[in-house]
């Protein structure tokens, strides 16, 4: 009975392990490191398609090249602060990988809070390898808010649980112009 009992308790880690939904990924900068956890089952197409740039290395050489402060949007009805990056890619350019479907915050739940990591995008369904990171609470980027004026919101998908310090310092480095006119390296991105 004891060995029963043993056996039982030796297989729960396992179990517990395949019931997981949630990854984590380490994002090097050169101000340090942050953490972005994601959730499989809440984002699942988002998270498939950020997962899939990472585990094939094509983050390991982004940017940090947008940097959006309450300053320097002045034709903005509906501001934000968001630092954006991602491989910033030209818009004529190929994408990597296909255009994901867009999962809007009314579909998964999720909010534009402080540390929230969403999808760049122009249209909905147009989202590949541009991201942002929320500076504090943001509503009008979700679904049925005013910065886009498709009302779709943007697809949020993880949150920065680690080093939001290092996400505010590279918040910082803005100027009066929201495009960084020297983008900063980051990478590697992977796993953590």
């Amino acid at each position: 009975m004891q060995r029963r009992h043993l056996i039982a308790l030796a297989a729960l880690p396992l179990a517990a392990q395949a019931a997981t939904t949630t990854v984590r990924t380490r994002v090097d900068t050169p101000l340090g490191a942050f953490v972005i956890e994601v959730d499989t089952a809440v984002a699942p197409v988002t998270v498939a398609n950020y997962l899939a740039y990472v585990d094939a290395h094509q983050l390991d050489r982004a940017w940090v090249y947008r940097l959006v402060t309450l300053a320097n949007q002045p034709q903005s009805t509906h501001k934000i602060e968001v630092v954006q990056w991602g491989l910033n890619m030209k818009d004529d350019a190929p994408p990597l990988r296909p255009a994901i479907a867009h999962e809007t915050t009314r579909k998964t739940g999720l909010r534009h809070r402080d540390g929230t990591v969403s999808m760049a995008r122009g249209a909905p369904g147009t989202a590949t390898a541009e991201f942002f990171i929320c500076i504090g609470e943001q509503p009008e980027l979700d679904f049925g808010g005013r910065r886009n004026p498709d009302g779709q919101g943007f697809a949020a998908f993880g949150q920065v649980v680690q080093g939001m310090d290092v996400v505010r310092a590279l918040h910082a480095r803005a100027g009066a112009e929201q495009w960084l006119a020297a983008p900063i390296a980051i990478g590697p991105v992977r796993r953590a």
